[in-house]
């Protein structure tokens, strides 16, 4: 599947905003429906998620953390309903790091940046996979 840059977009996550939340409405806001983001910034906590045997597990992180890395991608599900792919890498004060999906209950420390790149000219869907039990990307 192939399609074109469209507009990017910059975008300051505040103090307090639950991250996975904040990207998913940046992108609705910016009428995004295909797309790939990068983030930076630091979280107050963080709940990662683990995918094991057809679920989330999920991984409590308790503590101030650096966003080493964030990336993901949007997309709609089958209703066009904008969904949000999050993988980051956090760290610690000891500089320990650790990795997952992006949950909800990770609010931002001090700040984040956000930047989406818009993949315009391409419908980016995801559907139910019935054997993995995730929302798998079509690409027909």
């Amino acid at each position: 599947m192939k399609g074109q840059i469209g507009k990017m977009c910059f975008f300051r996550i505040s103090e307090g905003e639950d991250l996975a939340e904040a990207i998913e409405r940046r992108a609705k806001e910016s009428d995004i429906k295909a797309g790939v983001f990068i983030l930076i910034g630091t979280l107050e906590r963080a709940t990662l998620g683990y995918y094991k045997e057809g679920e989330y597990k999920h991984i409590q992180l308790d503590c101030p953390l650096e966003i080493a890395s964030c990336m993901g991608n949007v997309t709609v599900d089958e209703k066009g309903d904008v969904i949000i792919h999050a993988h980051v890498v956090v760290s610690n004060e000891k500089g320990e790091a650790f990795g997952g999906h992006v949950m909800k209950n990770s609010p931002v420390g001090v700040t984040a940046e956000l930047v989406i790149i818009e993949c315009a000219g391409i419908n980016l869907q995801r559907a139910f996979d019935e054997k993995t039990k995730l929302n798998l990307l079509k690409l027909n």
